[in-house]
C-alpha cells in the first residue's frame, strides 16, 4: 500500500463522516443538533490526528502491552479534554448550553466518551499502524538496496586490479629482499580478499571479523607508508562475538588512508566494546586542498545504515577542521551476541 492509497483512505473516511454527521441531517431538515454535530466533527478530526501522528507512534509497542494500553487511555483522554473544552466551555458562550446536562460528573463524561471516541480512535490507530508498517517496509527495502550498493562499492574499492597490483608489487619487493614481512603481508591480503568476497554476503558478522578486516587493511597500507609507526591502533575487545553489520567501520578507515597526510603524522584509532557498547574513534591529519573528505560508500550512506539498523542505539559525531578529520562513533550492541 503506497502513501497515496493511505491518503485516499483518510479522505474517504472523512467524506463519509461529513456526509452522515452533517450533510445528511441538513438535507433531511433535521438541523436541531447540527451545531453539536459540527463541533463533534471538529473534535473528532483533531483527536484523530493527535492519535495518528503522536500517540500511536510513541506508545504502540507489541512487546510492551502496558504502553499500548496507556496510549489508549491517553487517546481517550485527549478526546474527552477536547470535547469538554469545545462543547461545555466554549459552545455555551454562543448557544447558551452545552451538550451534557448540568451536574454531569467527569467520571461519567469520560466513561461515556469511551464509546463516542471508539470509532474515531480505532480507525486512526489502524491507519497509523498501516503508515508505520509501510514506512518500516520501505526502510527495510532501502537497507537491502544500500547493502547491495555497499557490497558492490566494497568490491570495486578493495578488489580492483590497481589495489591488488600495488599490494602484490609491495609483497614482491619484500620477498626479493627476503624480508620477514613477506609472509604476513600475503596472509593479510588473503584475509582482506576473503572478507570482501565472503563475509559481505551476510547481514551481520562478528565484531572481531570486522576489526580483523581493519587490521588487514592497515597492515597492507603500512607497506606504502614511510613512517608506519605513526599509525596508532588501540583495541580493547571484551565481547568479540557481538554481531555487527559489515562495512560500518571500514569506510572511515578507507577515508583516512585516501585523504590522510602520513608524511609527518599518522592516525590514531581506538576501538573498545565495554558493556557491549562499541566505541570507535579515529583521528587523522588531512592532505592540503582536500575538499571532499568522504570516500568509499560514503559517510552519509553509513549514517543511513546506522539509522535503519540501530535506531536510537547509536551516536555518530564527525569533526572536521582544515587539518584534521575525526570520527567518534558509539553503537549499542546489546542483544547482538551469537
Amino acid at each position: 500500500m503506497k502513501a497515496r492509497q493511505i491518503i485516499f483512505l483518510h479522505i474517504f473516511y472523512w467524506i463519509l463522516n461529513l456526509v452522515f454527521s452533517i450533510i445528511t441531517p441538513i438535507i433531511a431538515g433535521n438541523t436541531e443538533f447540527i451545531v453539536l454535530n459540527i463541533t463533534f466533527f471538529v473534535v473528532s478530526f483533531i483527536a484523530f490526528y493527535i492519535n495518528y501522528f503522536f500517540i500511536v507512534p510513541f506508545f504502540f509497542n507489541i512487546e510492551k502491552l502496558y504502553l499500548t494500553i496507556l496510549g489508549f487511555f491517553i487517546s481517550v483522554g485527549c478526546f474527552v479534554f477536547l470535547r469538554y473544552g469545545v462543547e461545555e466551555l466554549i459552545l455555551p458562550l454562543f448557544i447558551g448550553h452545552g451538550n451534557y446536562a448540568d451536574g454531569t460528573s467527569l467520571l461519567f463524561y469520560y466513561y461515556d466518551n469511551v464509546f463516542y471516541s471508539s470509532t474515531t480512535l480505532f480507525i486512526s490507530t489502524v491507519l497509523s499502524l498501516f503508515n508505520i508498517f509501510f514506512k518500516r517496509e520501505e526502510e527495510r527495502q532501502q537497507l537491502i538496496q544500500e547493502k547491495k550498493s555497499a557490497e558492490l562499492q566494497a568490491l570495486k574499492t578493495q578488489i580492483n586490479p590497481h589495489f591488488i597490483f600495488n599490494t602484490l608489487n609491495n609483497i614482491y619487493s619484500l620477498v626479493y629482499q627476503n624480508s620477514d614481512k613477506a609472509l604476513p603481508a600475503i596472509e593479510e591480503l588473503g584475509q582482506l580478499l576473503r572478507y570482501s568476497t565472503k563475509d559481505l554476503e551476510k547481514d551481520f558478522i562478528t565484531l572481531d571479523k570486522e576489526i580483523g578486516y581493519l587490521d588487514s587493511l592497515i597492515e597492507l597500507e603500512k607497506l606504502r607508508i614511510k613512517n608506519p609507526e605513526l599509525l596508532i591502533v588501540d583495541k580493547k575487545l571484551i565481547h568479540p562475538k557481538l554481531n555487527i553489520s559489515p562495512m560500518l567501520l571500514v569506510p572511515f578507515v578507507e577515508n583516512a588512508f585516501k585523504h590522510g597526510d602520513f608524511r609527518n603524522k599518522g592516525f590514531d584509532m581506538k576501538i573498545s566494546d565495554e558493556n557491549k557498547i562499541l566505541y570507535f574513534y579515529l583521528l587523522n591529519s588531512k592532505k592540503k586542498k582536500i575538499k571532499d573528505s568522504v570516500s568509499g560508500i560514503g559517510i552519509e550512506n553509513v549514517r543511513k545504515r546506522l539509522e535503519i539498523l540501530y535506531p536510537k542505539k547509536y551516536e555518530l559525531k564527525i569533526i572536521e577542521t582544515e587539518t584534521d578529520f575525526a570520527v567518534d562513533l558509539k553503537i549499542d550492541l546489546k542483544n547482538e551476541e551469537n
